[in-house]
């Protein structure tokens, strides 16, 4: 379970931090080491993920997208999603509703 506004070691290569969330809408930031991956996995909340630094390859359902510093990239519902940092990298992943299961409520 997350801590808030704390840094955590998600997967191997991978820390975020957890920020406060509002009533319906929460952001978290995501670090990667050059080639650390964040595993395949899907859930309720719509996401959009904004590349802050680097280049990261999404899978969203099969089908593979690349972004880069300063693109976007929208997860709608239940989408089965994964990525992995070509380079080092940074994400800022915003979620709807708000991501109970990462703040352990």
């Amino acid at each position: 379970m997350g801590k808030i506004n704390e840094w955590e070691n998600a997967e191997p290569g991978v820390r975020r931090k957890i920020f406060t969330p509002g009533e319906g809408l929460m952001m978290m930031e995501v670090h990667f080491e050059k080639g650390a991956e964040g595993y395949e996995h899907s859930h309720v909340h719509e996401q959009m993920s904004y590349c802050l630094k680097g280049k990261i390859a999404f899978r969203i359902d099969g089908k593979e997208t690349v972004i880069t510093q300063g693109e976007t990239i929208y997860i709608p519902s239940n989408a089965r999603h994964g990525v992995t940092a070509l380079v080092e990298s940074v994400l800022l992943d915003t979620f709807t509703p708000v991501r109970r299961d990462l703040i352990g409520e």
